[in-house]
């Protein structure tokens, strides 16, 4: 039986405290890390891929169904206003289209076949990477993309949370998470979807730092598209450039419309 459909270690969930369950709960979340840590070797090599894909001009998809597919939707969407990258470098697609991030499309993780269909909407080439997301391992939207790509000469990345399952079988870069059963009995999103979105986290945060978009440890790319992060970037150009005068680099920051950019034109004056 795959480990994510496997008994939970709890049961007479509903006779249990609210005090209980979340300590339970907790209990449990607070071995996912470690179950990420186990993973790092597989990340750091489809990193390095990515990374080799994106400098040259590729692009980075995630295609998952339900829970996964959301969270790679998020993990992209993220990508531009935080490390300043255009839109469609980074890439989420979802079984059943972008109706189904909000509310479940019956059966669309079912289709062999559709993945690759979605993906090909996309001009998608061998210049691309394509991360296939399924907590199960066998998701058949995301296995069949995966096969597709690998026939086309296109590089394949898993993020699955059961060992040897076919998704990984069929990626040239698995990553497996095995976070163990749930708290409720086969519910992914739980230890499943935050293993999920820890390794994504890993996968983008490095691959933006290895493509130069982050300075130090400052995001200097980030687009200025709230009065918070104006007011980050302000203080972080003051930092970068001496200048004492808060209203001062705040117009050169909005001027310029990013931090390295500012920065880059305080020094050649």
């Amino acid at each position: 039986m795959k480990t994510t459909e496997q008994d939970s270690y709890y049961d007479d969930l509903e006779k249990m405290s609210v005090h209980d369950l979340l300590v339970n709960m907790n209990k449990e979340d607070a071995t996912v890390a470690h179950a990420v840590a186990q993973a790092v070797p597989q990340i750091e090599k489809a990193v390095e891929r990515i990374v080799d894909k994106l400098s040259n001009g590729g692009r980075l998809f995630y295609l998952g169904a339900g829970t996964s597919g959301r969270l790679g939707i998020v993990d992209a969407s993220e990508c531009p206003p935080t490390y300043g990258i255009p839109h469609g470098v980074v890439i989420g697609i979802i079984a059943g289209g972008d109706q189904a991030i909000r509310k479940a499309v019956e059966f669309a993780e079912d289709d062999l076949t559709q993945g690759w269909k979605d993906l090909q909407e996309y001009k998608i080439s061998p210049a691309d990477v394509v991360v296939g997301i399924a907590a199960s391992g066998s998701t058949p939207y995301v296995v069949g993309a995966l096969q597709a790509c690998n026939e086309h000469g296109i590089v394949t990345v898993c993020i699955t949370c059961n060992s040897d399952s076919e998704v990984a079988r069929v990626s040239r870069y698995p990553i497996e998470v095995i976070v163990g059963p749930e708290f409720v009995t086969g519910s992914t999103r739980m230890k499943s979807g935050t293993a999920q979105k820890l390794a994504l986290n890993m996968i983008s945060t490095a691959t933006m730092i290895k493509l130069g978009r982050v300075k130090g440890n400052k995001m200097v790319d980030m687009q200025l598209s709230n009065n918070k992060l104006v007011d980050r970037g302000t203080k972080m150009l003051m930092k970068n450039t001496g200048l004492d005068d808060y209203e001062k680099a705040k117009s050169l920051l909005l001027e310029h419309g990013s931090v390295r950019a500012a920065t880059k034109a305080f020094q050649q004056r």
